[in-house]
């Protein structure tokens, strides 16, 4: 398709119904505030429904209810997040890689690499390794030795994808991520600590896509698993063994002790850690900075922390939280005694 696109056309695209003028000319995506008239925007957040009134766009994409009452050009789906995020990939600014092998890429001999697969510049591609067609591999970027790369995958500039890690169709990987580096698997001894060589892999699904910075250690025995649709964000922290449920989301910050299993479709705020050996339960919300040390059985919404407060009431309650231990005793003490 071209870069200039009618409701029509986008409406087709994303399956919405068009109102207004289906020959409007849309070439590109906006904030309902800076939107200008060859512009497409949405409302998805009804705390920027204000804006509607003054928006400049071409048209914007509104849910059935809301669009009743917009006398412009509007795309009507039930889930306006959704049509403006299958939209967006037809005005990316992403200029794309043409397929085959840079000059500067290394490349072993044994490497079994598509026609169709996009290798960039300074690219190190190590033995047998394996690479699926529509494959876009952005410069810099290091593929282990035994390491198999599915269809369609993304792996963005500078990742390390390490020995022995399997990566499912159209999963997208983002710069810095290290991927199948070593567990932290260490025995102590005589005032000494003793590496355990970590001799698993990574397994990571299709349509997965990690964020920025993020580490995924390989297996101690067995593997790390990322199952099919799971969503992880910046600087993001897993542990061996650790399983990530299919569609589960985890924000940035987050870090996850080793062979502890997050369900499916669980959602897990930013910088909330997890103990180790531990079992989530499928459709859990885990809430921002949440310390989770025991399993979760039963699915739902857990927190844990306190949120801030004025400097002077904080300092206050934390001198009664140390002396909480000693309030209890004295009740209890009370009790037997009453």
């Amino acid at each position: 398709m071209s870069d200039v696109y009618s409701l029509a056309e986008l409406a087709e695209y994303c399956g919405a119904q068009v109102k207004g003028d289906r020959d409007t000319a849309i070439s590109g995506l906006n904030t309902l505030q800076d939107a200008r008239s060859h512009e497409l925007s949405f409302l998805a957040n009804p705390a920027y429904a204000r804006y509607l009134e003054t928006t400049q766009a071409g048209a914007v994409i509104l849910s059935p209810k809301i669009a009743e009452d917009y006398s412009g050009n509007a795309l009507i789906l039930d889930n306006p997040y959704l049509g403006y995020a299958r939209l967006s990939s037809l005005f990316d600014t992403d200029r794309g890689l043409a397929s085959g092998v840079h000059p500067s890429a290394v490349v072993d001999g044994s490497a079994q690499i598509d026609g169709s697969a996009a290798i960039g510049a300074n690219v190190v591609i190590e033995a047998n390794v394996h690479i699926a067609a529509g494959v876009r591999i952005d410069a810099g970027t290091v593929i282990g030795h035994d390491s198999v790369i599915g269809e369609n995958v993304r792996l963005h500039r500078n990742v390390t994808i390490c020995h022995g890690v399997s990566i499912g169709a159209r999963s997208i990987i983002h710069s810095g991520a290290v991927i199948g580096g070593d567990g932290f698997g260490n025995a102590h001894s005589d005032g000494k600590w003793h590496k355990i060589s970590q001799i698993g892999g990574v397994v990571i699904g299709c349509d997965v896509e990690i964020g920025n910075n993020t580490c995924i250690d390989r297996g101690a025995l067995g593997n790390t698993e990322i199952h099919d649709g799971a969503r992880l964000d910046n600087l993001i922290q897993i542990a061996h063994n650790v399983v990530i449920g299919e569609n589960t989301a985890i924000a940035a910050s987050v870090g996850i002790s080793g062979s502890t299993r997050i369900g499916k479709n669980c959602t897990i705020a930013g910088a909330a850690g997890f103990a180790g050996h531990l079992i989530i339960a499928d459709n859990t919300f885990i809430s921002g900075m949440a310390m989770i040390t025991n399993s979760i059985k039963t699915p739902g919404s857990y927190s844990s922390g306190t949120g801030f407060m004025d400097s002077r009431e904080w300092r206050k309650n934390v001198v009664r939280f140390r002396q909480l231990d000693d309030l209890a005793k004295r009740l209890k003490k009370l009790e037997r005694n009453t």
